[in-house]
């Protein structure tokens, strides 16, 4: 297994790992319809390769043989005006974060999380945030070993459905909140 950042010629495979995890994490929680307008307007070679391309994003894949299995977007960026109290300098947002279901358990998730933490220290960022679906317990149990806290609630689309998502913080220079 390693992680390495994501090449501009992976789009179309970053794309359909991208649908791929999204689908297997929430078709049956989500009404298919808004289900298809979400993956319609979030995945596919062209906006992949927009990311890929943004100097404001950076993506990290997790690759093993030829495979890609798992992925983070990170944005450099802060959230909406009034979606969450924190206040960080320099914020760095874990946009996504997804990982092949045939690595849980083996120490993936984590390694990407602290590859995620790394590049956001090196690159200068102070705390990192994320927002997670209220109805995930299982991530928001992940998130919290990891080292992130709770600091709020904000909305999330979802094709034509809007969500409760809970905002949560790593502060990388151990500054109050």
């Amino acid at each position: 297994m390693l992680i390495r950042i994501a090449l501009p010629s992976e789009a179309p495979a970053l794309a359909a790992l991208g649908e791929r995890l999204w689908r297997e994490t929430y078709t049956g929680l989500i009404p298919a319809s808004n289900l298809e307008l979400h993956l319609a307007e979030t995945f596919g070679p062209r906006q992949q390769a927009e990311e890929l391309a943004d100097p404001a994003c950076r993506t990290l894949v997790i690759v093993e043989g030829n495979a890609l299995l798992g992925y983070t977007l990170l944005q450099a960026r802060g959230p909406e005006e009034g979606r969450a109290s924190f206040h960080f300098v320099n914020p760095l947002e874990v946009a996504r974060f997804y990982v092949d279901a045939s690595l849980h358990g083996r120490g993936a998730a984590q390694a990407l999380m602290a590859a995620a933490l790394d590049h956001a220290a090196s690159a200068g960022h102070d705390g990192v945030w994320l927002q997670v679906w209220e109805q995930n317990p299982r991530a928001i149990r992940f998130y919290a070993k990891a080292g992130f806290q709770d600091v709020g609630e904000a909305t999330f689309r979802v094709g034509e459905q809007v969500d409760r998502d809970r905002v949560l913080v790593h502060n990388l220079m151990n500054l109050g909140f």
